[in-house]
């Protein structure tokens, strides 16, 4: 019973440094899969919002919904010069 309990403290240690090192590697795997996927959709949705309106600092993917958005919320607004030759 005496070299039992002696031995359970020692166990217990290295279950604890061995669980610390599985973390550790755990963690590292799990940064070189997230690094490897490359960017998220929240991000390259961003990326893609180039055109903003001057009124309201809505923002717009191309052109064409720039100045249908334009057109249809700010009506009385005189169209900005970069919209003139675009087709709506």
């Amino acid at each position: 019973m005496l070299l039992t309990s002696v031995c359970l403290p020692s166990n217990s240690m290295a279950r604890g440094h061995q669980k610390i090192q599985s973390q550790q590697k755990n963690a590292k795997k799990q940064a070189e899969i997230k690094k490897s996927k490359g960017h998220d959709q929240k991000t390259a949705a961003k990326a893609a919002l180039v055109f903003t309106c001057a009124v309201c600092r809505s923002q717009m993917p191309d052109p064409k919904t720039f100045k249908q958005h334009f057109e249809s919320k700010h009506p009385k607004s005189p169209l900005p010069p970069e919209l003139e030759g675009v087709e709506a």
